[in-house]
């Protein structure tokens, strides 16, 4: 049966090394590390993510606009792939009627699936390139808490390895201290002369 007492590191006990001591203090550091200051770096990382993705959307959207277009067909050698039961967007010819314009024509990404014939939207910057849409709220949202919870768990696995290399500092440091004291006691126990 075994027997555990707990925090005894933190009483006063002539078993007690300094070693003993510097461990508790750092599994306590370690703890107020992860619960408190992991989630506030992973909070100040996803709000600075959160405004930056925010204003790339925001340029984005002022940069792209959506026009309905027409599928008139493919360009050569865009076949849609089909991966996981899902057909991916591919590039097509399409025609729109520009208001002030008249009738265009340009390539552009459409969604997989679509036929000849049917009426889509899609994308253009201001140079007139197929691009894709820009990022909507949740998109921004999904960046930020993705960014947020890695750099959170970043800084549990940083706080994480330094504990492990303070303690395996503090078991060295402990053996040492075990071979002096048994260095001084063995030749009483022994009846050795050291």
């Amino acid at each position: 049966m075994r027997t555990r007492v707990r925090g005894w590191r933190w009483r006063h006990s002539p078993l007690r090394r300094r070693s003993d001591v510097v461990e508790a203090w750092t599994v306590l550091v370690v703890a107020v590390l992860i619960w408190v200051g992991a989630p506030l770096v992973g909070a100040f990382v996803a709000s600075w993510v959160h405004t930056e993705a925010g204003a790339v959307a925001a340029e984005q959207r002022a940069d792209r606009h959506r026009v309905r277009a027409e599928v008139v067909g493919r360009t050569a050698g865009s076949l849609p792939s089909v991966q996981g039961g899902r057909e991916h967007a591919y590039r097509a010819t399409v025609r729109w009627t520009d208001p002030g314009g008249g009738p265009r024509t340009a390539t552009a990404r459409v969604p997989g699936g679509t036929r000849q014939g049917e009426v889509v939207d899609v994308w253009f910057d201001t140079k007139g390139h197929s691009v894709p849409p820009p990022p909507d709220k949740t998109a921004v949202w999904q960046h930020t808490l993705t960014i947020g919870a890695c750099a959170a768990g970043g800084a549990v696995a940083m706080v994480l390895l330094g504990h492990s290399v303070v303690r395996g500092a503090a078991n060295r440091h402990r053996m040492a201290e075990w071979e002096r004291e048994w260095a001084l006691t063995e030749p009483q126990w022994t009846r050795r002369r050291a």
